[in-house]
């Protein structure tokens, strides 16, 4: 007899992963207690395959994921891009002008590394948070030459915040960005900026499609607003006890918190 969902797929900041950086006992254990009954789990986050390589490993999961937002679902047992959508590059070469004429620090995202054109602030926390090592480049070269799957924008001020409205604005219609946060850093917004046909939702798509499931048989877990086209396309969509009210409105089910191991309490009240 076939179950109801098929497939899992859970966000990592703020729903798996908690303030410590750490996942919790309880989750890795429903995880891999949800693979041994036969369910396919995923994970959907707007990280890059380099910051998800531990939490990948201790939840022993090796499949297709959903990286980048949704642009890039890469199958991490074959080492093979299942699908991609990058920037387009003459977006791309007129996103990284726009952002050194206003000074506005920008972050280039290649499939195996990033590129920036200083060290600040935020190199730091991706080295010491995410696992991350930035490499020092010419974005406009890097532009010319790279396929970028995505652009980042670090907001932690007043000032900040400002320089990504303005950016966004300029590129509106032509990049999308989504806010994507973590528990370790409360004040801090990592803006993805992606093209605009990019989603985790459109990433779940072409998921649930290269494993032959339907998107029916599908649960999802989240807390942020990044998450709400994943929760959309899903069959059954679980909001943490964690996540902004947009979420939890649009979801079928609030679990427990990140704290509180809340993908582990939705995974056994649902799954097993």
């Amino acid at each position: 007899m076939s179950r109801k969902y098929e497939l899992v797929v859970i966000d990592l900041d703020g729903t798996l992963v908690d303030a410590s950086g750490n996942i919790s006992d309880a989750d890795k254990s429903t995880v891999k207690a949800a693979q041994a009954a036969g369910v396919r789990v995923a994970i959907a986050t707007g990280r890059v395959i380099d910051a998800c390589r531990r939490q990948l490993q201790e939840l022993e999961l090796d499949s297709a994921h959903i990286f980048f937002d949704g642009a890039l679902v890469y199958d991490m047992s074959r080492g093979e891009t299942v699908y991609i959508q990058p920037i387009q590059p003459e977006t791309l070469k007129s996103a990284v002008a726009f952002a050194s004429a206003n000074n506005i620090y920008l972050e280039l995202y290649a499939l195996d590394r990033y590129f920036v054109k200083e060290i600040t602030w935020a190199d730091d926390v991706h080295r010491k948070f995410f696992g991350l090592k930035s490499t020092l480049a010419d974005l406009a070269d890097v532009a010319s030459r790279e396929i970028i799957i995505k652009c980042e924008l670090m907001i932690h001020n007043d000032k900040e915040e400002a320089q990504s409205s303005i950016f966004m604005d300029n590129f509106k219609g032509l990049l999308c960005g989504t806010i994507a946060r973590t528990p370790a850093y409360p004040d801090m917004k990592f803006v993805n900026v992606v093209d605009p046909a990019v989603s985790k939702g459109s990433g779940l798509v072409q998921l649930a499609g290269h494993l032959g499931i339907g998107l029916d048989q599908v649960m999802a877990i989240g807390d942020g607003t990044n998450d709400l086209t994943l929760l959309e396309k899903a069959g059954f969509k679980v909001a943490m006890g964690n996540a902004r009210d947009e979420l939890k409105a649009a979801a079928d089910y609030v679990t427990l918190s990140v704290e509180d191991s809340g993908v582990a309490a939705a995974i056994k009240r649902f799954i097993l």
